[in-house]
């Protein structure tokens, strides 16, 4: 079966708040949902990407020892698009979120 990104990644939400909800009781399952997602954004965000496109290399100002690139991404998350660039390496884990726009 396939299924889109953006209905996988709100079924993900729904399944985090729902199992919160049972260890925590209603009311904190929605917060603690929102926590977890400040707390793995960057992840969470490229795990939910629709689109994605190079945008050239990171010049990051430490200069690190490994290369980085610069990808825009587009995609849903908890029912709301978003836009944002990613700052990902050369195996395709995600570093950095700029610029996120809902």
């Amino acid at each position: 079966m396939i299924e889109r990104i953006g209905t996988a990644s709100d079924r993900v939400m729904k399944t985090l708040i729902e199992g919160l909800e049972q260890e925590f009781g209603r009311p904190a399952g929605r917060a603690l949902a929102e926590r977890f997602l400040e707390a793995e954004e960057i992840d969470f965000h490229w795990d939910a990407r629709s689109r994605e496109r190079w945008l050239g290399a990171y010049h990051a100002i430490d200069e690190d020892e490994f290369e980085l690139d610069r990808v825009a991404i587009l995609g849903r998350l908890d029912g709301e698009w978003f836009v944002a660039v990613c700052i990902v390496d050369g195996d395709g884990r995600a570093h950095g979120l700029e610029g996120c726009r809902h």
